[in-house]
């Protein structure tokens, strides 16, 4: 029978697996194997995906691709199940190191999504590498240098992934910096409490006859269950050195340090092991002329012949029978050094799943955390940003009484550096709450748990459920949404995500949206932040639909995605999320947003008015405001409107220093608050608000993220495309919004 017609709490053993080479090695790196027992713990809400659990751990899968998997819920006969191999040492040897260099030792931290591989980087290097828990979190290289004990050891993080194929990009890059950058030694970060899974990886670095350390990372968690493992029986049994850590706490940082060191200065004592493959697969390697183990099997995965041979003898594929002899092998080291607890298990994660991906209750637990979201991040944020904006009227006050009254200094002072970088930092209590929201969601676990939730709706749009993701962390951030997609193994679905992600709101345009809902609507300013980002949202999904009919119409990947425990997320390293997005936005206050009011206010002071000059006199930026006016006009904009979209180009917190500039320079009674100044000017009223909005909502993403989408789209027409097409729908969407708004206000 096929594993999609299982009923949930039904379990079965894996039989055979179908479907092409792709999904066939991303399911057998996930523990899909024959003989494999595997239940059905829950449907989605939209009754698709559906959530099993395999080798302790949960993975969701679509019905249509469950159907490619047979079970049997018969009991299999004793030579069906997977077998334990006690792993074989070979005769070539130890490990051997280069220590001819001078010391400095280069490792190479490598490991599953979710494994804590970044928590460790930033344990060992002091830096604040963003953590998340759920997959794709690094999706390029980070190095850092450290030094310990008179050696300086460079560290470099890569990318989470099951496997080193060379299947999805993040495989790519870790295989390609294996082979090509060949370090000294690998750490394998693995997580301690589902180590059956996650010694999979390590079964290729043995074929790769690589060294490597062990990093039994979340030991705390592992013994919590009352597990117990003999580490150095482990350690003989896959011929490396094995060190327990609980990485986002720093334990165990110094021993594995310790072991690097000793590691690089001595031969590892540990014999070297070899996985044991089937006669026909063990013949096929002994007659490759390929640099390891490793290459070898790849080739065999590839070969005609070879795997007609393994369909006769094994009744299925070479890869699948390569993956059942890895799990074999991890198989018998583990019944060799593992004891697993007897006790029963506390299942938290199942228990918080029963309610937050509940059938009936899992989309609207979703949407209402976004509206609280946004609910903190408007109302909770008012009262420290009030407080920035007395600061900084106080401040304009201050030095408005020292300066000289009239003069390109004090205009220069007060019109371009306070107006324009004051009135942007009032929003960083905004910026600093909804970051640290996201980052609550993205590590207690429950970011992974929205592309379970939606992948049905993000199917039936075009894309997989793992670009929702992306879009989630497109309400932080465009740029890193962008880079993100590299963990969508698919390039149409990984294409056509980046194209949509500049219509979610990032926290660039939230300057915007709080001054004019605090403007015009102060009495439901959470309800209105809550429907502009929805409003993105529905862009996107609509713009995606015409995407998939015009080009990705054959774009349509698998889904298999990892459901990590839920955890509870360290204060230290929320708030140090929250901070360093923070620090970012401070440092645009002193660079680009600086430079730009300082242009503005000059664009606007000069030409300076002639005295007693009666020929009509038109400062730069009212030139400029002039030329762009007729395009903007049918929106509802006056051209200092039009020359802030237009400034917006480079960053959109600009948007709002320019109109700080702009405004500001016609006072009204005396009042230098931006909010109150376009609230009593005649060229705004609320459905110039609602048609400004939107504009500032789909229009243009910032020059950084257009020039990330030609970076990873690999053609600049992509990049160009956007540009165009995300302008072209804001003005139809603005003008659209704007007379509808005529009608009723």
């Amino acid at each position: 029978m096929k594993l999609s017609q299982l009923h949930t709490g039904q379990s079965a053993q894996i039989v055979a697996l179908r479907g092409d080479s792709a999904f066939l090695h991303r399911l057998s790196e996930m523990g899909f194997v024959r003989g494999q027992q595997i239940e059905v713990t829950k449907n989605a809400p939209l009754r698709d995906p559906i959530e099993y659990k395999i080798m302790g751990y949960q993975v969701s899968l679509r019905r249509i691709e469950a159907a490619q998997i047979e079970v049997s819920m018969a009991s299999m006969t004793a030579n069906d199940p997977l077998p334990d191999i006690t792993p074989n040492s070979n005769s070539h040897g130890a490990f051997e190191l280069d220590t001819s260099a001078a010391p400095h030792i280069k490792v190479a931290l490598v490991g599953n999504p979710n494994s804590g591989k970044t928590s460790l980087f930033n344990a060992i290097s002091g830096l604040s590498e963003h953590v998340g828990n759920y997959s794709g979190v690094t999706v390029d290289s980070k190095e850092a240098t450290v030094k310990f004990e008179g050696y300086k050891i460079t560290i470099v993080d890569l990318p989470g992934t099951y496997s080193i194929a060379d299947f999805s990009p993040e495989e790519r890059v870790v295989a390609d910096f294996i082979r090509g950058e060949s370090p000294d030694i690998i750490i394998n970060v693995v997580d301690s409490a589902n180590l059956e899974r996650n010694l999979y990886l390590t079964t290729q670095l043995i074929d790769m006859e690589v060294p490597f350390i062990l990093a039994l990372n979340m030991w705390d968690e592992f013994q919590s269950a009352g597990n117990h493992l003999k580490i150095p029986t482990l350690a003989k049994l896959l011929g490396a050195p094995a060190v327990p850590a609980v990485a986002r706490r720093g334990r165990g940082v110094a021993a594995l340090l310790d072991q690097i060191v000793k590691g690089f200065n001595n031969p590892v004592t540990f014999e070297r092991k070899w996985i044991n493959y089937p006669e026909p697969i063990e013949k096929f390697i002994q007659q490759s002329s390929a640099a390891s183990r490793y290459d070898a099997l790849q080739q065999a995965e590839n070969d005609t012949e070879l795997d007609k041979i393994i369909q006769l003898n094994e009744q299925n594929s070479t890869s699948s029978t390569i993956a059942t002899a890895r799990y074999a092998f991890i198989n018998g080291a583990l019944k060799e050094s593992l004891t697993r607890s007897t006790a029963p298990s506390k299942n938290i994660s199942a228990k918080i799943d029963n309610f937050i991906t509940h059938k009936y209750l899992g989309l609207p637990i979703f949407m209402f955390l976004l509206w609280f979201t946004f609910y903190l991040t408007f109302t909770v944020g008012q009262y420290p940003m009030d407080l920035i904006e007395m600061g900084v009227g106080a401040l304009r006050d201050l030095l408005a009484g020292f300066l000289p009254q009239d003069g390109v200094v004090s205009s220069l002072i007060l019109g371009g550096i306070i107006d324009g970088v004051g009135g942007v930092i009032v929003f960083l209590p905004n910026i600093l709450i909804l970051f640290f929201c996201i980052s609550l969601m993205e590590d207690t676990g429950y970011m992974a748990r929205t592309a379970f939730i939606t992948d049905k709706l993000m199917h039936k749009i075009g894309l997989h459920g793992k670009s929702f993701i992306p879009l989630i962390m497109g309400f932080g951030c465009t740029v890193p949404a962008i880079i993100s997609t590299r963990t969508i193994e698919n390039r149409g679905n990984r294409l056509q995500t980046m194209l949509i992600a500049p219509f979610i709101s990032c926290s660039a345009r939230l300057p915007v949206y709080v001054l004019i809902v605090g403007a015009f609507f102060p009495d439901s300013g959470a309800n209105a932040m809550f429907i502009i980002y929805f409003g993105g949202v529905l862009v996107a999904v609509m713009s995606s639909l015409i995407m998939k009919k015009l080009f990705f119409s054959k774009s349509n990947a698998s889904f298999v995605m990892e459901l990590p425990p839920y955890r509870i997320p360290t204060m230290r390293n929320t708030f140090k999320h929250m901070w360093n997005r923070g620090s970012q936005y401070l440092r645009k206050m002193g660079g680009i947003i600086l430079i730009a009011s300082v242009i503005v206010w000059a664009l606007g002071y000069f030409p300076v008015k002639k005295l007693n000059s009666t020929e009509p006199h038109q400062s730069y930026i009212e030139m400029v405001g002039k030329a762009v006016e007729p395009a903007v006009e049918p929106l509802g904009f006056d051209w200092k409107m039009g020359v802030s979209l237009v400034s917006g180009v480079a960053a959109k917190e600009i948007v709002v220093s320019s109109m700080s500039v702009l405004y500001n320079d016609g006072e009204v009674d005396g009042e230098h608050k931006l909010s109150a100044i376009i609230q009593k000017d005649p060229a705004w009223n609320i459905a110039v608000a609602i048609s400004f909005i939107t504009f500032v909502m789909l229009y243009f993403p910032c020059t950084a993220s257009i020039v990330a989408i030609g970076r990873e789209s690999g053609k600049w027409k992509w990049a160009a495309f956007t540009v165009i097409y995300t302008t072209a729908v804001a003005w139809v969407f603005s003008f659209i919004t704007y007379n509808i708004a005529l009608l009723f206000i």
